[in-house]
């Protein structure tokens, strides 16, 4: 076979390798602990958009359940600990998503997620940018950070309030674009103007940490109460790639079990798989810190740092040469 040399250059996986250290010490100067959790799970994912990978043990019948899944991320471990009480923590290693593959993706990839206990959204949001800035540096360049809701957002760039526009008003500035709009629901629609409208023409320079965004799209984080009343959450972006997401955590495990079940009814509506929701996680969070997590796409922040926009570049083997 032709195709057995490895797809990044050597100074990116110097780069990559850089990075770590970087990471280590920039999380060891604070304090905040290294972790491992594991990445076979009795549970996967039930988040309609993500697609976890499903395996069989195939040993003995008393060590567990056979049927394992891949993590996607290392988020409900990691809560876990924070409920025994380990305090600030990190992971940076490994997760899976099936399915997602392209220039942008590749179904195996690092990502780094760590949580701060007392923290919420706004002072995580905080240290994540100076995290990014940190790793600009390596490769000798400097950002200038901005921090805007997402309500602001999207009233900057369309004159538009996404909290309260009609379908129609969000669909019209994307009509430039042939899509489908057979089965987009309004949050596809918020998606669609912000990845092909918003993040383009955001500078290579520039760090954009958007927060407050739709209830509608809190997935793990805090909603809070207000008109209207919006999700905790944070994304960060690095010039147009989007490399973070971080939550205001949810506590309460009678919720977190509503928004479980709510996302597989909505993979039951697509035929998609049904993976067991995470009942050690739901047991664990009635005793979860206040805290705020981020989980942040290594290879993305690789891209960036490179000025590329294809993963293969800060990959030593993708998926199609694994």
């Amino acid at each position: 076979m032709k195709d057995w040399k490895p797809t990044a250059k050597p100074e990116a996986l110097r780069l990559r390798a850089e990075l770590y250290a970087m990471i280590r010490r920039f999380f060891a100067e604070r304090g905040v602990l290294e972790v491992e959790t594991p990445i076979l799970s009795a549970a996967g994912n039930t988040e309609p958009n993500i697609e976890s990978f499903r395996l069989r043990f195939e040993g003995p019948k008393g060590a567990g359940a056979p049927e394992r899944w891949l993590r996607t991320s290392p988020e409900f471990p990691l809560k876990r600990l924070l409920a025994a009480g380990v305090g600030d923590c990190y992971e940076l290693g490994r997760v899976f998503r099936n399915g997602e593959v392209g220039k942008r993706h590749n179904p195996e990839f690092t990502m780094l997620e760590w949580y701060r206990v007392g923290w919420d959204h706004h002072r995580l949001m905080d240290e994540t940018a100076e995290l990014l800035k940190a790793a600009l540096a390596l490769a000798g360049r400097r950002a200038s950070v901005r921090e805007t809701s997402f309500r602001q957002l999207y009233l900057d760039h369309f004159g538009l309030d996404p909290m309260t526009a009609s379908e129609a008003e969000l669909r019209a500035p994307l009509s430039v674009y042939d899509i489908d709009p057979r089965g987009l629901s309004r949050d596809d629609w918020l998606d669609l103007l912000m990845t092909h409208l918003v993040q383009p023409g955001i500078p290579a320079n520039r760090i954009l940490l958007v927060y407050d965004w739709p209830a509608s799209q809190c997935a793990l984080a805090r909603i809070r109460p207000g008109d209207p009343p919006v999700a905790e959450r944070f994304e960060a972006y690095v010039g147009p790639l989007e490399v973070a997401n971080g939550y205001h955590e949810l506590r309460d495990p009678v919720e977190q079990r509503a928004r479980f079940e709510t996302d597989l009814r909505r993979r039951q509506a697509r035929e998609a798989t049904l993976p067991p929701m995470d009942e050690r996680l739901l047991a664990s969070l009635g005793k979860l810190p206040d805290c705020a997590g981020v989980a942040l796409g290594v290879d993305r922040l690789l891209m960036a740092l490179l000025g590329t926009d294809k993963v293969s570049d800060v990959l030593a083997f993708p998926f199609e040469r694994a």
